[in-house]
């Protein structure tokens, strides 16, 4: 593991836009393909509890990678975190130091890299990251917008609570030059959020976020 280390750390260094694209392809995939194993299991135990025997209907299946969707994903990762997510963390890094002149590591410091980070680049990623794999899996411009409607909310409210408190200890207790690895780190787990996200369709907990829209939007007539 040390030597794997060393060999990343040299290669940040020599490639440093190299390195995050390729590193965040890698994980991005994996994570699918780990959304893709929790679905399954979800969905065979869900199957168990509905047959009274296990050999009945497809409550057996085995899980089978769907390998296209692991390349989509991948190249979400290839395409967009890595580059995007490198040049977005070294840019964020030197308009607060030079701009906003907050001393590095300090509580306003931190403060305002966790506010724009989930304000900014945070509905940015979930806003690309639903629509490219709708038009990615053959879905049509309507078809993703409404993806978009079931998907963005909940995504955006379940990853607002957990991100910004990975990133007060990136952004308080990591050097610069090893942030972007962190973010991938966690990255893997993201990845396979959003798959998981994605590939939940209209299961009822998206339907509570959904309940807040407006009537009109929603089909309902309001009691006219």
């Amino acid at each position: 593991m040390l030597k794997l280390w060393r060999w990343y750390q040299r290669c940040l260094t020599v490639h440093p836009v190299k390195t995050q694209v390729i590193s965040s392809g890698f994980l991005w995939g994996f994570g699918d393909v780990t959304a893709q194993y929790i679905t399954h299991s979800t969905a065979k135990t869900r199957l168990l509890r509905l047959t009274e025997t296990n050999k009945d209907g497809d409550a057996d299946a085995k899980f089978k990678v769907n390998w296209k969707r692991v390349a989509i994903t991948s190249m979400f990762g290839f395409g967009f975190v890595g580059p995007v997510g490198h040049f977005w963390y070294e840019g964020l890094d030197k308009f607060i130091k030079l701009k906003l002149r907050y001393v590095p590591k300090s509580t306003r410091f931190v403060a305002a890299k966790v506010a724009m980070d989930g304000l900014i680049f945070g509905p940015i990623d979930l806003l690309v990251f639903f629509t490219y794999m709708g038009y990615a899996t053959g879905k049509n411009t309507a078809e993703v917008k409404e993806g978009l409607k079931r998907d963005f909310l909940p995504a955006l409210a379940l990853e607002g609570g957990a991100w910004p408190l990975l990133q007060i200890a990136n952004f308080r207790y990591v050097p610069v030059q090893y942030q972007l690895l962190y973010v991938n780190i966690f990255c893997l787990v993201d990845s396979a959020f959003l798959s998981w996200v994605e590939q939940q369709k209209d299961a009822a907990w998206k339907q509570w976020f959904t309940s807040f829209q407006p009537l009109k939007e929603r089909g309902g007539h309001g009691g006219v």
